[in-house]
This record gives C-alpha cells, sequence and structure tokens, in this order.
C-alpha cells in the first residue's frame, strides 16, 4: 500500500510531514543517551578523584593513574555536554520550525476559507447594494407617507381651527389665571352682586306708574259696561 501512496505523492506527503516529528524523535534518543554518559563519567571522576585522595601519601602511583583516569573521564565529560548542549539547540530550531510551518498553514487555510466566505464579493458591489437599500426605503417612506395623508373631500375649515385654537388659549389662560389666584374677566362679571346685575333703582318707580295706569284702564272699562 504505500508503495500505490508513493506512486500518487501521498507517500512522499506523509513522509515530509512525519520528518520534523521522526527528526525530533531521533535527537531525543541521543540527547536521552548522552546524559546517561554524563551521569556515568561524573560518577568516574568522583571515583577516581576518591581514589587518588586515598593514595596520595601511601602510593603515589597509584595516586598519579587514579588522576589520569580522571582527567580524561572529564575531557570526555567536556565533549559530552557539548553535544549535549548542541542536540538541545537543534530540537529547539526543529520544534520552532515545525511550529512556524503549521501556523502557516493554519493561515493559509483561514485565507482560503475567507476566501470562500466572500467569493465574487467586492466593495463596489456592496456599495451598489447599499445605494439600492437606501432607494428602496426612500421609496418606503414615500409610499407611507401618501397613504396617510389627508383623504379628498374631509379638508379641515380653517376658521373652525382657527375658532378652536382660540377657545382652547382662552380655557388655558384661565386655568393659569385662577392657578396664580387672577380671577378672568369672565368670571368677575358672573361674581359681581346681585344689586349691580340687576335693574337700577330709579327705573322702579317707572314700573310702579305702568301698573297703576293698568289698573285705571281696567277700571274705565268696568265702568263703560
Amino acid at each position: 500500500m504505500s508503495g500505490i501512496w508513493g506512486w500518487f505523492g501521498g507517500g512522499g506527503s506523509q513522509r515530509t510531514n512525519n520528518a520534523p516529528k521522526n527528526a525530533i524523535l531521533g535527537l531525543r534518543a541521543q540527547l536521552d543517551m548522552l546524559q546517561k554518559r554524563e551521569a556515568h563519567l561524573m560518577n568516574q571522576i568522583n571515583e577516581q578523584d576518591a581514589i587518588a585522595r586515598k593514595n596520595v601519601n601511601t602510593n603515589k602511583n597509584a595516586a598519579k593513574t587514579a588522576l589520569k583516569r580522571k582527567k580524561a573521564n572529564e575531557h570526555a565529560l567536556e565533549q559530552t555536554l557539548g553535544q549535549i548542549s548542541t542536540l538541545e539547540q537543534q530540537i529547539n530550531a526543529i520544534e520552532s520550525a515545525n511550529i512556524n510551518r503549521e501556523t502557516l498553514k493554519a493561515m493559509e487555510k483561514a485565507s482560503e476559507a475567507m476566501k470562500q466566505i466572500h467569493g465574487k464579493l467586492t466593495v463596489e458591489k456592496v456599495d451598489e447594494t447599499m445605494e439600492k437599500l437606501r432607494e428602496q426605503n426612500a421609496l418606503s417612506d414615500e409610499i407611507v407617507e401618501a397613504m396617510n395623508g389627508v383623504a379628498v373631500g374631509n379638508q379641515v375649515d380653517e376658521d373652525e381651527l382657527e375658532d378652536e385654537l382660540e377657545q382652547m388659549q382662552q380655557e388655558q389662560l384661565d386655568e393659569q389665571m385662577t392657578k396664580t389666584g387672577t380671577v378672568p374677566v369672565s368670571d368677575a362679571i358672573h361674581k359681581l352682586p346681585a344689586a349691580a346685575n340687576g335693574p337700577l333703582k330709579g327705573k322702579a318707580p317707572a314700573v310702579e306708574e305702568d301698573d297703576e295706569e293698568e289698573e285705571l284702564r281696567k277700571l274705565q272699562a268696568e265702568m263703560a259696561m
């Protein structure tokens, strides 16, 4: 099956995708081995140092041999530490490069998705659509205004409106005067004393004289009968 995928590029693509992973796995395995070697060399150095100290006064040859082995182990340890540092740098570099590649892929997919969403959408088409919407909204407003207009034959009498407005103004004026304690003229007239609104006292004798003349006429008519 791997051969078939290789013919169509599938196998190569899979190997390309797995290359960073495989490289990192190989580097980490080597790093693990070097770290174990580091620990072993440290033990050897400590062991040879102890032997040298033990024989420094009693057996100088044994002490000198132990120091030589210690120096060799220290040199090997220095090389091992250098290799460990190099491997760690390589692992970090590959991981960073792989993250950058995956990030770029995600951004490319996002770009394709945005392209599919927008499709053939352009700024000019958006402006054209918005202009059509504005025209239709304006037309709708005109239609509503026309439908809400006053129907023919129901024209309002302007004089009637003026009279009603004057009446409303007078009512408001009266109400305002009542609240402020000032009595309107119309109310003042109605509140005058009854004597002021009744007939004048000078007119009373004239009324009485008319009654007397009427009674005289009635007597004259009865005597004539």
